[in-house]
């Protein structure tokens, strides 16, 4: 379990890490750890509208319409902040999809990192295609 010391600041989620929690797969302990501590406030947790739009098409594709709208209310419950798209949020990750090949959806998440100067949390190896001059701080679930 992580300290809190290695909580602590703000972090941005993305679908990635969402599903993996609810799925239970590899890194859903560290984003429950997480949950825990923004419902504790000891940090803060964000996630863009466009991924949050992504968790639930993807569960709608692959489970159906109702478990889709559980997943959703289920998330509304969830101590984290969803942030809406503003004309910032999309000129930055517009930038940041100029320059590299990922999904647009993911730069929307990369983008909010920088303007909320937060850690990104996903497992997505999208991710890995982001220079180190975007000052973007992934940390990598299992």
């Amino acid at each position: 379990m992580a300290d809190s010391a290695a909580i602590a600041g703000d972090y941005i989620l993305d679908s990635y890490a969402l599903l993996a929690y609810f799925e239970a797969e590899p890194g859903s302990d560290r984003i429950h750890n997480l949950l825990k501590a923004a419902a504790e406030g000891k940090c803060c947790l964000y996630m863009c509208m466009v991924n949050l739009g992504e968790v639930v098409y993807i569960v709608e594709r692959e489970r159906g319409l109702p478990r889709a709208q559980e997943t959703l209310a289920r998330i509304d419950e969830l101590p984290i902040e969803i942030v809406n798209v503003d004309r910032t949020l999309t000129l930055a990750a517009s930038h940041l999809k100029s320059d590299c090949p990922i999904a647009y959806a993911d730069c929307f998440a990369a983008a909010l990192s920088q303007i909320k100067n937060a850690t990104l949390v996903t497992g997505d190896t999208e991710f890995q295609k982001f220079k180190t001059n975007h000052n973007i701080r992934i940390e990598w679930l299992a």
